[in-house]
């Protein structure tokens, strides 16, 4: 029994898995943090623009 408790300690393929596990996590927020960002710096561009087109369009 006291094998295996002491194989069973040495034994770190399992922390690796949940270490590769952490940093996917830490990835994937990161971009949904980029991805949001940049599309409400699009949604402010874009809005600025059509505020300018409406302004300088001829009214009829």
């Amino acid at each position: 029994m006291k094998k295996v408790l002491a194989r069973f300690v040495k034994d770190e393929s399992g922390a690796t898995a949940i270490e590769y596990g952490l940093i996917a996590a830490g990835i994937a927020v990161a971009i949904i943090v980029a991805v949001n960002q940049v599309g409400t710096d699009l949604g402010g561009l874009f809005g600025r623009i059509s505020g300018r087109l409406t302004a300088a369009a001829p009214a009829t």
